[in-house]
């Protein structure tokens, strides 16, 4: 391909990434919506972090099968009220960080007996069970 070609390749793609978002901001910018749709709207944020962290959270990576010893949800739960209770987002990332690192270092160096078969041993690159 040639120069011309990628940029008309690459302005194609900002043309399709571009239009479907600045359309609607500009045909809706001066209409009143009704409050259910707004109401609704405001749903979606929410929507799509559930969809994106509860495979995450309640599945096994490699085998998509429901577990919930998962370390990530463990850490997860205590990480939630933290952020509910406070409001921050500096601290609940800090507070998650902390406890995750906490239960990776409780569950590599507690005796294999003592650590129930359901939970997932992880290291910072992979999970695998134990």
């Amino acid at each position: 391909m040639s120069f011309v070609d990628y940029l008309f390749l690459f302005g194609g793609m900002g043309l399709v990434t571009y239009l479907p978002r600045s359309l609607p901001l500009l045909y809706l910018a001066h209409k009143k919506l009704p409050q259910w749709l707004i109401d609704w709207l405001s749903l979606i944020p929410v929507a799509i972090l559930s969809a994106l962290l509860a495979p995450s959270l309640f599945t096994d990576s490699a085998t998509r099968n429901f577990e919930l010893g998962k370390p990530e949800l463990l850490v997860a739960i205590p990480t939630l009220l933290f952020a509910l209770k406070t409001r921050s987002l500096g601290g609940t990332v800090l507070i998650g960080m902390l406890l995750y690192w906490l239960t990776e270092m409780i569950l590599n160096y507690l005796p294999k007996e003592i650590i129930p078969a359901s939970i997932i041993e992880c290291s910072i690159f992979v999970c695998y069970r134990i």
